[in-house]
């Protein structure tokens, strides 16, 4: 696919690359001035791949999840400017951003895990269970708002299953990075080896395979071809003959 892509589509795609690898790389040798100007510019680059990619015209899932990348910018960008606030901030952002992917999504439900595999419920409820118990000892007032978010999190990770299993995926992984980051912040005693990077990973990864899976959505809807329109202008035509007779 990347043959047919536009030169500015392209340019997005690389802008994206070189940005992820920066910030990945600054995130592993702990430099946190390049890595915290990359993480501003990745979600601008990764926006600029969908809606540069997206067919015309693109649709409500595509606006939709170019808000929510949007959303997940700010979640970026505005707790460096924060303070003491930056975690609510971020939280605050993030949870906007999921609440979009959920309205996004929420037309493929019946595609999704919900309807197809109910089953597989079970363990999505027993990743947000799990995560919520391990955090409240020590989320104190910020439990509801952890809560909260870990229902709308795991609510989006459901809904992406019905576009496909690149968007499971995808939004699995968002999971693991948004778990990753609360452990280190409830959970006293908390060290995972190189945390910054692996939070950085999963979220750049999660978001660029939600993306690539709404794109796949895209062009598949406008590769099909139209729904035929049949017997509309012959039975004009009888209607037209029989008032022509009477």
């Amino acid at each position: 696919m990347v043959r047919t892509l536009s030169t500015a589509a392209r340019a997005w795609v690389g802008a994206f690359v070189v940005v992820s690898v920066v910030l990945l790389v600054a995130r592993l040798v702990g430099a946190d001035a390049v890595g915290e100007v990359a993480q501003w510019l990745a979600m601008p680059a990764l926006a600029g791949v969908l809606l540069s990619v997206a067919r015309w015209p693109r649709g409500r899932l595509v606006n939709l999840v170019a808000v929510a990348l949007g959303l997940s910018w700010l979640g970026d960008l505005l707790p460096a400017f924060a303070g003491e606030q930056a975690f609510l901030v971020m939280v605050g952002c993030f949870l906007a951003a999921q609440i979009v992917y959920v309205v996004a999504f929420t037309p493929y439900a019946r595609r999704s895990v919900v309807h197809r595999r109910p089953v597989a419920l079970v363990a999505y409820g027993a990743v947000l269970v799990g995560l919520v118990a391990v955090c409240a000892p020590h989320a104190g007032g910020l439990l509801v708002p952890v809560a909260v978010y870990g229902g709308c999190l795991v609510s989006m990770a459901v809904l992406a299953t019905g576009l496909g299993r690149t968007a499971g995926l995808g939004a699995a992984v968002f999971v693991v990075s948004d778990s990753l980051i609360a452990l280190e912040q409830f959970v006293p005693g908390w060290s995972l080896p190189g945390q910054d990077f692996w939070v950085m990973l999963t979220y750049l990864a999660g978001q660029a395979l939600l993306t690539a899976a709404v794109l796949q959505h895209n062009l598949a809807q406008r590769k099909a071809p139209p729904v035929p329109v049949r017997l509309a202008v012959p039975q004009a035509a009888k209607r037209d003959n029989v008032t022509v007779l009477v």
